[in-house]
Order: C-alpha cells, then structure tokens, then sequence
C-alpha cells in the first residue's frame, strides 16, 4: 500500500489538548502505530517524533518525502509554538508572584545618591557632573559649625553581625564599627597605631578583640592593646587607639560626638515598642549637599508645608512641575506646631505636631489622616511616632555629616501588626518623595545667617536658638583656601 497523496493539516487543538490526529493515512497500520505511539509517550513534541518515525516506514519516492517533512516542520511550528506560549505564560504568573512576595513580605530598601535628586539638568551634562558643580559654585553663606555636639548613626544594628567588623566614614573620619563574639560594639579609630593599617579593611573579630590585618595586633573595645602575637616583650604603654562612646538603640547603632571630647550628656530614650514586637517594613536613605542645620529647622518651617508638600504625590518632586493644573484635584493639608521641651535634663528635645488630611477635588478623606508626634532628639536624630485609620508606627530618622556639607539622611520605618506590610511601604515611599522636594531645596540653596523674618515666621527663629546649644567652642567649622576648595 501506498500513502495518499492527499492528506490533512495537522490539528493543533488536538495538540494543545494532548488527543493526537495525525495526517489522515490510507495505510490503517501506519496510522494506528503511529497514533498509538503519541497517545502512549503523552508528551509535547511527540507528535513531530511519531511522524518522523513513520515516515521512514514508508515508501521515500520524492513526493512522499517531500510531503512528510512539510508535516513534520508544521508540527514542529505548532509545538513551538505552543512550548513558546506556555514559557511565557509560566514566566509572567511566577513573576507576579514575585513581586506580590516582596511587596507584602519583604522589607524595602530605597536609595539615592547625592547626584540622583535635587538637580536642575543641563543638555550634555551627567548626573554627577551637575552635582559637583552645584558644590563648587553654590554660595555657603555665613555657616554655623559643620559638625554639632550629639549622637550619630553609625549603621543599622542588623548589619553587624557578632564577629564582624565595618569601615563607616562619617563626620570626616574613618571608624572601626565591630561586634565582638559576646555581643559588644565597640568603635575605634580606623588607623592602627602600629604602623597605620585600616582595622575595619580585613580585620578579624575574634572574641573580644580586633586583630589588626597587618601584624595581627589585638585591641578590645576600649582601644588598648591586648597582644602582639610575634613579640615577648611587654606591650607599650603607647599601643592603643581613640576609642569611641557608641550606644545600640532601636536598631542602630549610634556615635557620641563632642567637640570638647566630654561624656555624653544625655542619651536617646527607647522606643519599647519596636523591641516589642512591632514590625520592620524597610528603609530609604538620601545623600544631601547641605548644611546638617538646614534639614531639622524643617520642622519649624510650618509655612513651607502647605506649598512645598500641599501638592499631590502624582505631581513627582521636581519643583517646576508639582504645581502643575493636572493634579490640582488631589491636595496634602498639613496642620502644624513646634516648640523646645522646657524640661530640665530635656533641653535636647523639641516636638513638632503634626496633622495630615488628603482631600481629593476638595473633600477630605477622613481614612487617610495621619497624626505624627515628632520628637527631635538632639541634632541628628528624630522620632516620628504616627496613628492612622490602619494603625499606629515610627519613623526612626537619623541625619549623620559625612563631611562637612554632605548629609546622610535615613528613614526607617517600624509598625504594629495591624498595619498591613504594604500600608507601611507606601508611607515610607510617600515620606522619600516629600523628602524629595525639600532635597531639591537643600542641594541648591544658601545657609543664611540673618534672614529676613516674618511674624508667621517666629518659630525658624525660636529653632535658631535651640539648636545653637548643640555648638561649643572647638566645634570645627569651614574655612575658605581658595575659591574651589573648602576645607574644615
């Protein structure tokens, strides 16, 4: 028997059901075979396997061979095909599944870098470019001392293992952040005082002490000298380092700075909650090319609430466009108050009073205000404790100089159970990109020394006065060398 020359297309129904119908056959044995072999593998792709089988059972005249690969390449298309669409129906369900994860499960981390915000862009001009220009020809004005007296963030508590050590570069200097094998922080000055090598740049943790990279010497968290493993003579009196006043708190771990090199005075108070239970839902982090004062008088400035932050979200941060007719149906209402804490043994504090309202085409929405209680402790460290239809949280804020007009600003956001993951995301998001207006007010202005006040504005004065205790003597400020170069 031969084959027919005429036959029918290969069914691709039946191959996405799995029921094969090969090409209709004259040869019934054939046909049988090669049927009974796709329903028996029972897997994509063997319908393409059966025919090719088959076609070397009959009869290789030209036509018939011409015929069968024909059959052959079309089911080849039809299970590519199908194979294609399945890959990618797999590949989308599985990354929406993914990104559901993270957003419900795991914490945010959101960064900026100096050169990503802020900026007004020049054709033909990077990122990093604008801002270093912005650095060199921005007038300082007459700056108070760059670096006040009080407690700064080193790193998060997460992020120092016991047994580990880190470099954290901050307030000018280079520090040696470890944590010995029993839990203890210690921070040193980076520099060895052997021959100079960096203690956080390949140093080891073991038990209590760091051992130096270079020759292995060993210094504990007060900065003496424990060993020199290759000597048997008696450790010099002169083989410690400047050891530093740390203090682990809500999750961080925090430096004591003082001009005058005295004990700290006062301590950040714990926020019990967040050791109790409540939940961490992540971080964001800015780099700022400001004076560190410019950004806690903030909270004194209720005027600029209204107009920096009064626009909706949807009209982004650049400042040219959030006053833009297009999203003026969504506004931020914003009632405010500051004041110092007159307490003795509190001067460090102040306390800002905080109403939000959204109104959408001029009706508030009740079930979005928020009502935040931030207590500014000392310069470089704020608790924004706030209520919601959904529950109540903090903000931990920290605001550390790494140089002089170079500010680390973070935000890390704890809240109770109650609050849905994804409820304290979006205020987190929501917190960075109003931040990310007053950044691009900060990287691009002046400090003034006398400004031109208002009677509305009488409380950035009132701040002024609070902050200065945070100066002392010897507090470093900047002096001017040459016209591109500042020194401190």
């Amino acid at each position: 028997m031969g084959v027919q020359q005429k036959r029918t297309r290969v069914c691709t129904h039946c191959l996405f059901t799995g029921v094969h119908c090969l090409p209709k056959l004259t040869h019934d044995t054939a046909l049988a075979w090669t049927d009974c072999t796709a329903r028996r593998n029972g897997k994509m792709g063997v319908v393409t396997t059966a025919v090719a089988q088959l076609a070397d059972m009959l009869p290789q005249s030209e036509t018939v061979q011409r015929e069968w690969e024909a059959v052959v390449g079309e089911a080849g298309v039809v299970v590519d095909t199908v194979m294609g669409s399945r890959l990618l129906f797999w590949t989308v369900v599985l990354t929406a599944v993914y990104l559901v994860y993270r957003l419900l499960f795991v914490p945010a981390r959101y960064r900026r870098r100096m050169h990503d915000v802020g900026y007004l862009m020049e054709p033909d001009q990077s990122r990093v470019e604008r801002a270093n220009e912005v650095r060199r020809r921005r007038l300082t004005g007459d700056l108070p001392p760059v670096y006040p007296n009080g407690w700064f963030q080193l790193c998060f508590s997460r992020d120092l293992k016991p047994g580990s050590a880190k470099q954290v570069h901050i307030l000018g200097k280079e520090f040696a952040v470890f944590r010995t094998e029993s839990g203890k922080v210690g921070c040193l000055d980076a520099y060895c005082t052997h021959l100079g090598a960096n203690l956080a740049a390949g140093g080891m943790v073991v038990g209590e002490t760091l051992h130096c990279p270079f020759h292995g010497w060993k210094f504990n968290c007060e900065g003496k000298c424990t060993d020199i493993p290759y000597s048997k003579s008696k450790i010099p009196e002169q083989a410690h380092t400047t050891s530093y006043h740390v203090h682990e708190v809500n999750g961080h771990v925090l430096l004591w700075f003082d001009a005058e090199d005295r004990d700290p005075t006062w301590y950040p108070p714990e926020l019990k909650k967040i050791n109790n239970g409540w939940w961490w839902s992540g971080f964001t982090r800015h780099y700022l090319n400001c004076h560190i004062q410019e950004v806690p008088e903030n909270g004194a400035d209720v005027a600029h609430l209204h107009y920096l932050h009064g626009p909706g979200l949807l009209s982004g941060t650049d400042l040219r466009d959030t006053h833009s007719s297009r999203f003026e149906f969504v506004k931020h209402n914003w009632y405010a108050s500051w004041a110092p804490v007159e307490e003795p043994g509190k001067k460090h504090l102040s306390v800002l009073n905080l109403v939000h309202r959204l109104s959408i085409f001029g009706h508030e929405l009740p079930v979005m205000d928020i009502k935040l209680t931030a207590t500014q402790v000392g310069p470089g460290l704020v608790y924004l404790e706030w209520s919601s239809f959904f529950g109540t949280g903090v903000f931990v804020q920290t605001l550390t100089p790494v140089e002089p007009l170079y500010q680390e600003l973070t935000h890390t956001i704890y809240s109770s159970f109650t609050v849905p993951q994804i409820v304290s995301k979006f205020y987190l998001i929501g917190e960075a990109k109003q931040v990310e207006r007053d950044v691009m007010v900060w990287n691009n202005k002046m400090y003034r020394k006398n400004p031109v006040l208002v009677k509305e504005d009488k409380l950035i004065a009132q701040h002024r006065r609070w902050y200065s205790q945070f100066y002392s003597e010897n507090s470093p400020t900047l002096s001017f060398k040459k016209d591109d170069d500042l020194s401190w």
